[in-house]
């Protein structure tokens, strides 16, 4: 089994602004996988823990436990939804935006995936110093608002993209962008994404989203209410399906029998955080294929 490269001495890390906040979900999340009883096995993000050398608690305080299973639990459901797609397509592509220090990929390899890993310039060096090389796992140093990775994606075999803790740090004509141009971009393919309320949203931006410790949530000018998410049905018109996401069910009274239906629950579904699936058609070239060319030249015709 593969190991982080963070033996010996650890590795000095220092972030700050949006690419910090890869280090407060690392410690979230690699903090409920060490519980015995953790709702998500990821040894290789505890290893990355240990190995980094960073004040975790002293800048984002002690690890809260229902944060840190929310966030395991968030990873969990994405996770699935690699899953369910491999299970279709086991020699697919998945593209992850924005990964960060994210282990998705050891948790769910199933020998034959593509893993397209999209991140800052900074980030993709600091993986490379952390993370094992693996001959299916490509990083390309880009922003994933620059077009130029998805000329790197073969969707014959199918393909997945994630923006997991990515999109409300962006600005929503960007968001709107961005999905418009995957859904050109890779027909019969899919994008799951995660975002936070608008509420949320707001006191973000008005930097009122803080630790005791005085860690300040960077502006997450991007919201959406889990109710709003039919209007993703207009940034392209080959989106073909958008679909709410459960979140998986976890430990303890909230996490088993609250946050798996909240999308049920008037008074809490539009206060949370939503993961999203949106699901592409085949494309308007595919489409013409099908109708026989309707609306081309006939044959001999000019």
């Amino acid at each position: 089994m593969a190991t982080a490269t963070t033996n010996g001495p650890k590795t000095r890390v220092a972030l700050d602004g949006v690419p910090e906040t890869l280090l407060w979900t690392l410690y979230h999340r690699a903090m409920e996988a060490r519980r015995p009883d953790a709702v998500l096995d990821d040894p290789m993000g505890v290893e990355l823990l240990d190995g980094i050398d960073y004040p975790f608690e002293r800048r984002f305080g002690k690890a809260d436990m229902g944060s840190a299973q929310g966030q395991a639990l968030r990873a969990r459901t994405f996770d699935e939804q690699i899953r369910a797609f491999l299970h279709e397509h086991p020699d697919g592509t998945v593209v992850a935006l924005g990964e960060g220090l994210e282990t998705q990929f050891w948790r769910v390899d199933n020998g034959l995936v593509t893993w397209l890993s999209v991140d800052l310039p900074e980030i993709v060096e600091l993986r490379g110093r952390l993370l094992p090389d693996e001959a299916r796992v490509h990083p390309v140093a880009a922003s994933a608002l620059d077009e130029t990775w998805m000329d790197q994606v073969d969707p014959a075999r199918g393909v997945i993209v994630t923006a997991q803790g990515l999109l409300m740090y962006l600005q929503p004509s960007d968001v709107r962008a961005l999905i418009a141009r995957c859904a050109e971009r890779f027909p019969n393919g899919s994008l799951v994404l995660d975002a936070v309320p608008r509420w949320f949203s707001a006191q973000t931006v008005k930097g009122r989203v803080k630790t005791r410790e005085g860690y300040v949530a960077p502006p997450m000018p991007w919201g959406m209410d889990a109710s709003e998410r039919w209007k993703l049905h207009g940034t392209h018109p080959n989106i073909v399906e958008i679909d709410d996401l459960a979140l998986v069910p976890g430990r303890g009274f909230f996490y088993t029998k609250i946050a798996p239906h909240a999308h049920l629950i008037p008074l809490v579904r539009n206060r949370r955080p939503s993961i999203t699936v949106v699901r592409f058609g085949p494309g308007a070239d595919a489409a013409d294929a099908a109708d026989g060319g309707a609306g081309a030249s006939p044959p001999g015709a000019g």
